[in-house]
């Protein structure tokens, strides 16, 4: 089975490879955004690796600043 779509690399990334990468596929052959979006959920589905989320960039945990951290510490 072969997939309509050019690949970024030239090559079919592995499925570890999809599932860390934003973009999967050739930008140049879309002529919009919606256009890309829509075929990058269908190259995830094709590798059988879940989707990106609209949050999949963010960090899961909250960042601590080390300034006001020593400060928390020291209240009683």
């Amino acid at each position: 089975m072969t997939f309509k779509y050019k690949w970024k690399n030239g090559a079919t990334p592995t499925p570890d490879e999809a599932a860390h990468k934003a973009d999967l596929l050739d930008e140049s052959q879309f002529e919009t955004t919606q256009d890309q979006k829509i075929a990058e959920e269908q190259a995830r589905q094709y590798l059988n690796v879940p989707l990106r989320t609209l949050d999949a960039d963010k960090y899961p945990l909250p960042h601590s600043d080390s300034t006001n951290q020593s400060a928390d510490m020291q209240k009683p």
